[in-house]
């Protein structure tokens, strides 16, 4: 893997160790910094984290930031459209304004950044969105859901 783009959902399973996943978080977190694949976070996701939790918590010093940009925006547009189309909303459930969801912002940003190859997650809705987007295109990262434990996933063996 090149580099993976973190969720919301990854940090705050991350950084609570009252949390079911909280071990499977360690691991992923861990088994990245080992095989040194670059941990990214989008500003959307610390947006996200900061509603509950403190900027301050994050992990930022083993993680790139990814600002939303404008390329990021364009793909975003494209996203809700595909995702919108395909759940079958009419203009009349988008009005006044349709608004785009944060996976379709986040995604936007793993398709655009070609390193990413990964979008990492607790959230399981993620895959049925991505299923979605890939019945109109290609996407360039898969989806890691954390629910399944990292050796799993990586097929390694986790000797402590």
């Amino acid at each position: 893997m090149h580099s993976v783009l973190l969720d919301t959902s990854f940090f705050i399973r991350l950084l609570n160790d009252e949390d079911n996943l909280h071990q499977n978080a360690r691991g992923y977190f861990k088994f990245f910094l080992d095989q040194e694949t670059i941990m990214k976070v989008s500003t959307i996701s610390i947006a996200e984290y900061c509603v509950k939790g403190s900027i301050e918590d994050l992990p930022l010093m083993n993680v790139q930031i990814v600002p939303f940009n404008l390329d990021h925006a364009k793909k975003a547009g494209e996203f809700a459209n595909i995702i919108f189309e395909e759940k079958q909303l009419s203009a009349e459930d988008l009005k006044p304004r349709a608004i785009i969801p944060n996976d379709s912002k986040l995604f936007a940003q793993a398709d655009t950044d070609r390193s990413i190859t990964h979008f990492v997650t607790s959230d399981s809705r993620s895959e049925g969105t991505l299923k979605l987007l890939k019945k109109k295109i290609k996407p360039r990262f898969e989806i890691i859901d954390i629910n399944n434990p990292y050796n799993q996933v990586f097929g390694v063996l986790d000797i402590k």
